[in-house]
């Protein structure tokens, strides 16, 4: 497991995160626990093992354990309720919000945009807003897309297993959704990942969720 050998700082936003360099060399997004939001880790880690499977462009991550020792010198971290382990994301350099680019020409991966939005029905994420994608010059004209945070999967990030019978199955408003759409050249794209996510193996759900139990 990787370690933590120097902090950057925290990020924006509502999901604890924070800018750490591990001793691979390499900047991580790491979020830790925080009470009011107790499924943001959970449902990170779920949610990025499924779009892996799934081909879908999200950064490497992996689960970490940040030591007490480390946390103890950082005073951002140091008031923050004690967990043992932490989702850490790698750091994608050189992108921009959704929000920080007001024109885009065009998606270089744009066969995978379908699989995005299908996937936040699958798993009612109602939060896939332009702050919620990376986008990573490629060209003058074209930028890779990350798909990022997806701390609401399941409808929120404090659901309990009784809320999972009510999820929404209703249209999902969602400007960044008719971003992505609108780069979509096959509509046959929809429906070939949903048949994907029906190949999904039970005992992979299972090993993935066992991690987080």
């Amino acid at each position: 497991m990787i370690k933590p050998v120097a902090y950057r700082g925290k990020l924006e936003g509502k999901s604890n995160a924070h800018l750490i360099t591990f001793d691979d060399g390499r900047n991580y997004v790491v979020k830790f626990f925080q009470e009011g939001f107790e499924k943001t880790l959970p449902n990170e880690w779920v949610s990025y093992c499924l779009a892996r499977y799934l081909g879908l462009p999200v950064p490497f991550a992996q689960i970490v354990e940040i030591p007490k020792t480390f946390i103890s010198k950082i005073p951002e971290l140091s008031q923050m309720t004690a967990s043992q382990y932490q989702f850490a994301s790698l750091y994608v350099p050189g992108c921009l919000d959704g929000h920080q680019v007001s024109d885009v020409p065009g998606i270089i991966n744009q066969e995978i945009l379908a699989g995005i939005i299908v996937f936040d029905y699958w798993l009612s994420n109602r939060d896939r807003t332009r702050k919620n994608i990376l986008l990573e010059e490629e060209s003058a004209d074209s930028y890779r897309l990350w798909m990022i945070d997806q701390a609401e999967i399941m409808g929120s990030y404090h659901w309990k297993l009784s809320d999972l019978e009510k999820l929404s199955n209703q249209m999902i408003k969602s400007a960044t959704h008719k971003l992505m759409a609108s780069f979509v050249e096959d509509e046959s794209e929809f429906p070939n990942f949903i048949e994907l996510i029906q190949t999904i193996p039970i005992f992979l759900i299972e090993e993935i969720v066992s991690i987080i139990r």
